[in-house]
């Protein structure tokens, strides 16, 4: 399976293909049934301490689900959000019985949040996945790892020093290059939004005036509902508006920079395009026709992992678990249970 492209379909198809899908997991009884899991007395929650050079903290973890062969791992975007905006997961992984576990990463809302600046690296934050892998005995016969967003560029990160440790890997909205996102952002972004507009903008960035509700203002109006949540913002799903007000601040605009209209933080220089040749590892990339990120870049990705699928989400944007909800959720199980079979 080298690529696949995957186009909307009607309501009807899809129900019917969650019912398929559905009728490949356990028995209900069986993947509902905790009763073996050292978890069940905190219904799948625990927090799992984790190693760092500033000392031992504690990261939250919530399983859902039983299966002995296809296990998911989420990493949240941000960095610094939270897992609460994953929630539309609840609606399709038990239904094709998938067992998943939601994270919050060190420094978010559900998990420790030491003041340490030099906890925010990459490098420490691979550590991290790493030892919450172990803690959750999750290995290469069942271990698929997800990351959306800045979770993409951590995934890449664990695949590549990792890699043994995966059965599978989803990549979700994230390019492998900072500068070449960056330059979409301003070769194609930015010259679609109305140009009175855009010079506001750029002259709250050049004045460093991140922080003036005008400089929100417009770019919700601009950027935010057209490209990371194709909806009107009254109508923005509850849990990406519950973990986007939890966002740790210190830790996202040190990474990522004050908006997601191009990255200018201690990320902005990152860039593995040239070594994604190197995972073996079964990958998924997931790209969406309006995302912030370029598909067309998303899309070449898939060709250069040596086991590389795409799917395309034409609704889509940043958030495509949500705007193009049915496509995203039908390809992401499809890749899983592919892989899971041994067909791909």
């Amino acid at each position: 399976m080298k690529r696949f492209l995957l186009l909307a379909v009607s309501g009807v198809v899809a129900l019917a293909c969650q019912a398929d899908v559905a009728q490949d997991g356990p028995a209900p009884d069986t993947y509902l049934d905790y009763s073996s899991r050292s978890d069940v007395l905190s219904g799948g929650a625990r927090l799992i301490p984790i190693e760092t050079p500033a000392g031992t903290f504690n990261v939250w973890t919530k399983r859902t689900g039983n299966h002995p062969t296809m296990k998911v791992l989420l990493l949240h975007g941000g960095p610094g959000a939270t897992h609460e905006y994953l929630e539309a997961f609840d609606s399709y992984f038990p239904n094709a019985g998938i067992e998943y576990y939601y994270y919050d990463q060190l420094g978010s809302n559900f998990s420790d949040q030491p003041d340490d600046p030099s906890l925010w690296e990459v490098g420490r934050f691979v550590e991290e996945v790493e030892q919450v892998r172990q803690a959750l005995g999750l290995g290469p016969d069942n271990f698929y790892l997800y990351g959306q967003s800045w979770g993409g560029i951590l995934a890449i990160e664990y695949a590549l020093k990792y890699q043994d440790h995966l059965k599978g890997l989803i990549i979700s909205n994230m390019m492998s290059s900072v500068p070449a996102y960056n330059a979409y952002a301003n070769d194609v972004l930015k010259p679609a939004m109305e140009p009175a507009a855009l010079a506001e903008i750029e002259a709250f960035e050049a004045a460093e005036d991140f922080g003036n509700p005008r400089y929100v203002e417009l770019l919700m109006e601009q950027h935010y509902v057209h490209h990371v949540l194709r909806m009107p913002l009254e109508d923005w799903p509850e849990p990406v508006n519950r973990s986007f007000a939890k966002t740790n601040p210190d830790i996202y605009v040190l990474m990522q920079g004050p908006s997601e209209l191009g990255l200018r933080g201690t990320l902005e220089d990152w860039d593995r395009s040239a070594d994604l040749a190197t995972i073996e590892t079964p990958t998924l990339v997931i790209g969406a026709q309006y995302d912030t990120m370029d598909p067309a870049h998303m899309e070449w990705m898939a060709g250069e992992f040596p086991n590389g699928s795409y799917l395309y989400c034409e609704e889509g944007s940043h958030l495509a678990p949500y705007d193009d909800q049915e496509t995203y959720f039908r390809g992401l199980i499809e890749f899983v249970k592919e892989v899971d079979s041994g067909s791909s």
